[in-house]
C-alpha cells in the first residue's frame, strides 16, 4: 500500500483525483464548478479527508444545503423549496399559521443579490409559475426589524459587527449599509459554536439574525466572506487562515510522517 497522498492544490487535485483513496489528504477549498458538488460525495465514500472538511466546503456553497442540515438553527418554518408542489404546500402551512410576508433565498447568490421580499406566497406563486425564478430556493417568514449580525470565528480569533441599511431589508455592506461593532453574548458565542461543530467548519463567517425579543437564528454561514465593516485587516485575515492551515498540514503530516506531498 502506498503512502497517504497530500493534495496542496486544486491542479494538483485535478491531477491525481482518480488516484485519491480513503487516507489521503485534500489541503485547502477546492474550486469546484457548479454542477460538481457530486464529488464531495465521491471524496467522501472514498474515505478522502480535507481541511476544510468536505462537508463544510459543500455547506459553503448552497443555502439550499445549508436550510437542509441546519435546519434547527433557522428561523421555524425556513424550507427549502424544490417545485411547485412544495409552494403549495408551503403556501397552505404558512396560511394555516398567519404567516403572510415572506423572504426567498436564490440557492448560489451572494451580497444579498438572491434575496426577496414578498407581500404573500401566493405573489411568488404566481411569479414562479408565470415567470422565471429558478428552483431550488430558500424560503422563510419575513421578520421586521432585525438586527443583522456578522459574526467572523477564526481559530482564537472573534469579532462581530451589526449591520443596517435603513433604506433597504438588505443589510448588506456593499448597497448602502453600514457596520457597527457587537458584542457577543455568551449564549449567542455557543450558538455560533453548535452551527459549526454540526456543520464541521473550523472557521467562519456567520449572520445572525436577532429578532429583538431575545431570539436568534441562523440566516448563513460560509467559510470565507467580505471583510467590509470588520476591524480585522485583510493582511491579517489570511495569515491567520494560512496558520489555521499550516497547522492542520502540521498535525496530518505528524501522524503520517511517509506521506507524499503533491503541489
Amino acid at each position: 500500500m502506498r503512502p497517504p497522498l497530500v493534495i496542496l492544490s486544486n491542479r494538483a487535485f485535478r491531477k491525481n483525483y482518480y488516484e485519491l483513496r480513503e487516507g489521503d489528504f485534500i489541503l485547502g477549498i477546492l474550486a469546484l464548478k457548479h454542477g460538481e458538488e457530486y464529488l464531495y460525495t465521491d471524496l467522501y465514500a472514498r474515505g478522502v479527508s480535507a481541511y476544510p472538511p468536505l462537508l463544510a466546503q459543500y455547506l459553503a456553497r448552497s443555502k439550499c444545503f445549508q436550510a437542509e442540515a441546519l435546519k434547527e438553527f433557522f428561523p421555524p418554518e425556513t424550507r427549502v423549496i424544490r417545485d411547485r408542489h412544495d409552494l403549495i404546500r408551503a403556501l397552505n402551512e404558512y396560511g394555516a399559521y398567519g404567516l403572510r410576508k415572506v423572504v426567498t433565498k436564490q440557492n448560489r447568490f451572494n451580497c444579498g443579490l438572491g434575496i426577496h421580499v414578498w407581500e404573500n406566497i401566493e405573489d411568488l406563486y404566481n411569479q414562479v409559475c408565470f415567470g422565471n425564478f429558478p428552483y431550488p430556493f430558500v424560503l422563510q417568514p419575513f421578520f421586521p426589524n432585525i438586527t443583522d449580525v456578522r459574526v467572523v470565528l477564526l481559530g482564537e480569533y472573534i469579532e462581530a459587527y451589526a449591520r443596517r441599511n435603513p433604506f433597504n431589508f438588505r443589510n448588506n455592506l456593499f448597497f448602502g449599509g453600514n457596520a457597527t461593532p457587537y458584542q457577543l453574548s455568551e449564549e449567542e458565542y455557543q450558538f455560533c459554536q453548535r452551527i459549526m461543530k454540526r456543520g464541521q467548519f473550523p472557521y467562519a463567517h456567520l449572520d445572525l439574525m436577532l429578532t429583538g425579543d431575545g431570539k436568534y437564528y441562523l440566516a448563513e454561514i460560509n467559510l470565507r466572506g467580505g471583510l467590509k465593516g470588520a476591524s480585522i485587516l485583510p493582511e491579517d485575515y489570511e495569515v491567520r487562515i494560512q496558520k489555521l492551515h499550516q497547522k492542520a498540514l502540521e498535525d496530518f503530516l505528524q501522524k503520517h510522517p511517509d506521506a507524499i506531498l503533491k503541489e
